[in-house]
């Protein structure tokens, strides 16, 4: 599926899909999930149409038993042992933005 094409409300609509047809595979109704999750009725049905809040669905994969997909959701950035060793163990805190774009050059213009 090409995400890049779609609007975000139409890759929010295929999420809120997908996730209602995992409860249906599972065999359990909306009622069900939200007593077992904790959350209210109206918060399945949210997520189940595309507009639900993230604790929502952290809470409906856990009890899913499909917390293990958030890693193809957004895969752990790997980092190199080169540039480990580079960083000397710390965790970058920031980004740089455009800053480190134009070292060495001098803008004279105003």
């Amino acid at each position: 599926m090409d995400y890049y094409s779609m609007t975000d409300q139409g890759i929010e609509a295929e999420l809120g899909s997908r996730i209602k047809s995992l409860r249906l595979r599972r065999n359990i109704t909306q009622k069900e999930l939200a007593e077992a999750t904790a959350v209210s009725l109206n918060s399945i049905k949210s997520l189940e149409s595309g507009r639900g809040k993230l604790s929502t669905l952290i809470a409906v994969l856990r009890e899913l038993s499909a917390l293990h997909e958030l890693d193809h959701l957004i895969p752990e950035a790997a980092i190199s042992p080169l540039q480990l060793a580079k960083m000397q163990g710390k965790k970058r805190q920031r980004a740089t933005g455009g800053r480190g774009e134009h070292e060495g050059q001098k803008d004279t213009e105003w």
